[in-house]
């Protein structure tokens, strides 16, 4: 897997996916948003791969949208704007519905499009210095892409007021709205990854995809009959499954079931 904005590292059956422009704050444009869609979309095929690392190399983590990029957009037809546009949405669609658990690492300030990256992911370990803004309305823009996800991630009261304002805010508000999930030291940013890798590997992958999958399909749903059907058929298929046997024999056999092998 070669690229020219991204580098992709296998360790111990987790892929690490790092944005390569730090001389422009990793802000994606046509090319790197192709990379990253292809990227993901290879790794969710990857038997080998049981988690997704998104790293990025500088400063920042990722400024949004390249400046440069987007006044060539400028530039565009009504149906080359939306074409663009739609790539852009189906980056962050292989990055959200990947089957394998994706970690964003933030390492430094995420902006505009950033956000979407990070709201995109399954868990996120920021560094309590990082700085998060929804910038789209200084520019006459609007956060449409990426909405789907943040607004999820961050609720649909806090999004009407950074979408609106463009305000900054700091890392321990993104936690306190769960945007992040882990604030920490940039001392103990790889460790505290690493350690919520390990542990995503040591569980069952089908159990892994299936629970995503589960969390996507669930929430949102009205708690009716066809939901109770609905998860009652999932468990009780996953229950039979190979892997589930596995697991609860080895549990009762106490020992390491075969996946950790």
């Amino acid at each position: 897997m070669q690229y020219t904005m991204l580098e992709v590292a296998f360790a111990e059956r987790v892929a690490t996916v790092t944005l390569n422009r730090p001389d422009v704050r990793n802000a994606f444009n046509e090319t790197m948003i192709a990379e990253l869609t292809d990227a993901f979309t290879q790794l969710d095929a990857r038997d080998d791969v049981r988690a997704i690392v998104l790293a990025a190399n500088g400063a920042a983590f990722c400024a949004g949208a390249d400046l440069n990029w987007m006044k060539k957009m400028a530039t565009f037809s009504d149906e080359e704007n939306r074409a663009d546009a739609r790539r852009l949405a189906n980056m962050l669609a292989a990055i959200y519905r990947s089957s394998k658990p994706v970690i964003a690492r933030v390492s430094g300030d995420v902006y505009a499009g950033g956000v979407g990256l990070v709201a995109a992911s399954d868990i996120v370990v920021s560094v309590d210095t990082a700085r998060f803004c929804l910038s789209e309305a200084r520019l006459g823009l609007i956060a449409a892409t990426i909405a789907p996800y943040v607004v999820r991630a961050l609720g649909e009261r806090a999004s009407r007021r950074y979408f609106t304002t463009a305000e900054q805010f700091d890392c321990a508000t993104a936690a306190r709205l769960g945007l992040v999930h882990e604030m920490v030291g940039a001392d103990a940013l790889d460790a505290t990854v690493q350690k919520l890798a390990a542990t995503l590997c040591a569980n069952g992958p089908q159990a892994v995809r299936a629970s995503k999958q589960l969390v996507q399909d669930v929430a949102g749903r009205a708690l009716d009959e066809a939901l109770i059907e609905d998860t009652a058929q999932r468990i009780a298929r996953i229950r039979a499954s190979a892997e589930g046997r596995e697991g609860v024999t080895s549990f009762l056999e106490k020992r390491a079931p075969s996946w950790r092998d």
